[in-house]
Formats: structure tokens, sequence, C-alpha cells
């Protein structure tokens, strides 16, 4: 997984995702209310906002912060018979394979003035379309896959026997109309699906798109709570938001949208929770560098050592590897930096094989 994550934004047409894309990135896309306006996919890459970046660099005196950032794609509206070719089918599959994560927008509110290609508001129907589609599409390559494999197995190869078998498992799962991620796998299995392109064994989160009069009383929307039951049975995160309203804020500068969030009662903006709710879904945490020219946030697998954490700024800090001084980020507040923590002895010197917490501030020592 790179540095740089990113997330496919899916769902029927005329579901809000362009909206929301818009909003995410603040970069304006064809939002017209008709399907397949989104015609290519739209890339926007933003910053995963960290308040303790922003606090650590007054410290360190430093001259730029970098975030963490995400890249979402928005991809054209999927419809029915899209794994055949269907509205603008197989070109839009393609670019969900090359994401970390699925973000698939539901539409949970009433407007007579945009049109629903299903002609009536059902999530869960648009959930399954959607989720079939993709099956399909998935059923398809490893069908694909399973055909090379039957000839290779002819060589007794121990490796292509144990995929052989696992890809016969996931064909017999598929024709059950199921996503991959439900199928129960284990250690070695999940290892050699990460190496195929597969639709439906990649995480998803949904975002139920709402009409701005629910944000107050969100869990009396039942479009929402349908959703919230759908996912719950598949572990997968959900968050509303209002499109049409995170499209407004985002248009705004930084100091009117602080304002007029805090009108409309709103602790945090939907498009924060998104984003954060990503990171979560993808078990990701972050640790931090700091110092005269730079803060920066590396995002990182939980449970990652700290010869792979040294490894996303440069191979060469991982191969050279000596030690890892860490400090968290709470110490570095209260003893007001690295020198202060160092002198009351919270400065820990760590090998490679420590695991590196949420929010550790390190400074990386290499030949």
């Amino acid at each position: 997984m790179s540095t740089n994550l990113s997330c496919a934004i899916v769902g029927l047409p005329n579901v809000g995702k362009s909206t929301l894309f818009t909003a995410i990135t603040k970069k304006q896309v064809d939002a017209q209310n008709y399907p397949f306006c989104t015609i290519d996919p739209n890339v926007g890459i933003v910053e995963v906002q960290d308040l303790r970046l922003n606090v650590l660099s007054k410290i360190s005196k430093s001259k730029k912060i970098i975030y963490a950032t995400m890249s979402f794609v928005d991809i054209a509206g999927l419809v029915k018979g899209a794994s055949k070719g269907e509205g603008l089918g197989n070109k839009f599959l393609t670019n969900i394979r090359e994401t970390d994560a699925i973000i698939h927008v539901v539409r949970c509110f009433e407007d007579e003035n945009i049109i629903h290609v299903g002609g009536k508001i059902d999530p869960i129907e648009d959930i399954e379309t959607i989720n079939l589609e993709l099956i399909l599409a998935d059923l398809q390559n490893a069908e694909n896959i399973f055909s090379k494999l039957e000839k290779k197995i002819k060589a007794r190869n121990k490796d292509d026997i144990i995929a052989y078998d696992l890809m016969k498992k996931v064909i017999d799962h598929l024709n059950k109309n199921l996503p991959i991620r439900f199928l129960e796998l284990n250690k070695e299995e999940k290892q050699i699906l990460k190496t195929y392109p597969f639709l439906t064994f990649k995480k998803v989160l949904y975002v139920t798109n709402i009409d701005e009069n629910d944000l107050s009383n969100i869990e009396n929307n039942q479009y929402v709570k349908q959703v919230k039951e759908y996912a719950k049975k598949e572990n997968s995160p959900v968050v509303a938001i209002c499109a049409k309203l995170e499209q407004e804020i985002a248009s705004l500068p930084a100091d009117e949208a602080k304002l007029f969030l805090n009108e409309m009662k709103i602790k945090e903006s939907g498009l924060n929770l998104l984003v954060n709710a990503s990171f979560k879904m993808l078990h990701l945490i972050t640790y931090i560098t700091t110092g005269e020219i730079e803060t920066r946030a590396w995002p990182i697998k939980l449970g990652s050592n700290a010869k792979q954490a040294a490894s996303k700024i440069h191979t060469d800090i991982e191969k050279g590897f000596i030690r890892a001084e860490v400090v968290s980020y709470k110490d570095m507040i209260e003893y007001k930096g690295r020198v202060g923590a160092r002198e009351v002895g919270r400065a820990k010197s760590e090998g490679k094989d420590y695991i590196v917490q949420d929010g550790d501030v390190i400074l990386f020592f290499h030949n």
C-alpha cells in the first residue's frame, strides 16, 4: 500500500457521487442531473487534516507542514449489466481495481426533481445492484485465473496447487452472489488473494447521502437505518453526509466554513468524518517526523515495526537502520519538544522490531 492511499467512489447514477467528489476535492466536475455525465474518472488528492501536526510545527518552528494524503477517484455511475459492458461498463471496473478501498454512495433522500434510475428510493436494492456487478466482474476474473492455474498445476508446484484450490473456493463463493470479503480465509489465503485485483475483496465504506434537514436527527432517517443494518452484517462502516451541503461548505473560506458549521451545530464536517473513517477502515495509523525544515505525517499499517516505518521515508533509511528515537505526541507537548523529553528520560531508544504507535514522533538513526 502506497503512502498516497486511494478510494474509489462508486454508486448508481444520480446518488450524489460527483457532488460529494466536488466537495471533497474542491474540484469542479460535471454533476448534471442525468446518468453517465462523468465520462472519465476524476481524481482528486486531499489532505488528511491532523491538528497534531499544527501543534508540533509550532514547537519545532517548522517551515512547512506536510499532511498525509488520500486520493479519491470518482467512478462513473454503474448500472445493472456493468460487468457485461452496460452503461460505461468494464472500463470503470478497471479504475476501481487500482484503488485501495471502495466508498459506496447510497441515496437516502427524497427529491422528485432528481431522477432515480430505479424509479424509487431503495438503498438496499441500490447496494445489491452495484455489489452484484462487482461480484460478476470478479467471477469472470476468477474463472480466467482458474483456467491458467489448471494448466500450471500439472507441474505439481505447491504454491500453484494452493492457489488453484483457493480459486475454486472463491468461484464457489461468488456463484452464491456473495462478495469475497464475506469468505472465511486463513492468513496464507488472504496473502495470495492480495496479489489479485478482486473488487469484492476490498473494504467498503458506505456513505448515506441525506437531506440537510436530516442532519440534526440522522437516526430518524429510515433509509440510513436500513444501510446501517446491512453494513453491520459485513462489518463495514457507515458515514452519513449531506453531499449538497458539504459542497457549499467546501466553497467557503476556512474561517467562514467553521462559523457555518457552528451555526448548523455540526461538530465536524462530513468530509473530515469520511476521510478519518477511510483511514480507520484501512487499519492505518500515523507517525510523525518534526524539525525546522518540516513537520510531516506518515501513514503506515497498524502493527508496522520501526524498520518498516523507516522505509516510508526512504529505502536507504530502512537498509541502514540503526535505531529509532521515539517520543509520544503527549510527551512532545508536555516537555515542549524532543530535547525536553530527553532530559526527563521520555525519549526512548527503540530497535527495528519496535511496533510503532499512532502519534509516535520518531527520529531515525541510520548509516
